[in-house]
C-alpha cells in the first residue's frame, strides 16, 4: 500500500473513530430530567415500576441514554397546581423537563384561557432557569362542545410556538394508534376508564420515547 492510500485510510479510522467517542458521549452524559405533570405522570393506580416515569427512563436507558427521570407527577393536580410548584421542580440539578398538564383542567371544565395562562407561566419559568422543556398536550372530547376542544387543544399548539419548545400533541396518541380508533381503547385503561394500565403505559411510552429521545439529544 502507498504511502497516500496509508494516510488516507489512517485518517479515515481517525474520523471513524472520533464519531464514535461523540456519538458514546452523547449517551454517556447523565442528563436530569424532571416530568411535571398530574396522575397520568404520577401513575397513579399502578405498582411504582409500571408507571409513566419508571418506564419511560427504563425505555431511554435501553436506549443507550444516561438518564435520571424525576417524578413530579401529582394526582389530582391541574395546570394551576403546576405552576404553584414549577419553581421548585426546576432544581439546579435539572437539566430538562417534560411538561404533561391540563387533564383535571379539561375533567372540571375550566377554561382554556386560564389554563393557557397558567402552562405559559410554567413555560416561561423554565425559559428563565435555561431549562429546555419537552410539552405534552391532550387530545379531548367534545362534553364542553367543539369550540372548547378546538381551544384547548390549540393552546397547546400556540404554546409550542410561542416559546419555541417540541410538542407532544396527545399523550394518549399511542392508545389510540395501537386501537385502531380516533376514540375508544378501554383494553388499555383501568377500570375506572380514565388512567392506562400498565400495558397502556407501556403503549404510550413505545410511542412517545422517540420524540423524548430526539429533544434529549438536542441537549447536547
Amino acid at each position: 500500500m502507498s504511502s497516500l492510500a496509508y494516510g488516507f485510510f489512517s485518517q479515515c479510522a481517525k474520523l471513524g473513530t472520533a464519531i464514535l467517542l461523540s456519538h458514546t458521549a452523547l449517551h454517556a452524559e447523565e442528563i436530569t430530567v424532571a416530568a411535571l405533570g398530574d396522575s397520568l405522570t404520577a401513575g397513579y393506580g399502578l405498582p411504582q415500576e409500571a408507571g409513566f416515569v419508571p418506564q419511560l427512563q427504563a425505555w431511554l436507558v435501553e436506549e443507550g441514554y444516561d438518564v435520571s427521570v424525576i417524578n413530579a407527577g401529582v394526582s389530582g393536580d391541574t395546570t394551576a397546581g403546576g405552576l404553584s410548584r414549577v419553581g421548585w421542580t426546576l432544581s439546579p440539578d435539572v437539566d430538562a423537563m417534560i411538561v404533561a398538564l391540563g387533564g383535571n383542567d379539561y375533567l372540571r371544565g375550566i377554561d382554556p384561557t386560564v389554563s393557557k395562562a397558567n402552562l405559559d407561566g410554567i413555560l416561561a419559568q423554565a425559559a428563565g432557569a435555561d431549562v429546555p422543556v419537552f410539552l405534552v398536550g391532550l387530545a379531548v372530547g367534545t362534553n364542553y362542545g367543539r369550540d372548547y376542544k378546538e381551544a384547548f387543544e390549540g393552546m397547546y399548539v400556540a404554546l409550542a410556538e410561542t416559546h419555541d419548545v417540541p410538542l407532544y400533541s396527545d399523550f394518549a396518541a399511542g392508545l389510540r394508534a395501537a386501537a385502531g380508533m380516533s376514540e375508544g381503547f378501554t383494553e388499555f385503561l383501568q377500570p375506572d376508564g380514565i388512567h392506562p394500565n400498565a400495558e397502556g403505559v407501556k403503549i404510550i411510552v413505545n410511542a412517545m420515547g422517540p420524540e423524548i429521545a430526539a429533544f434529549l439529544g438536542e441537549l447536547n
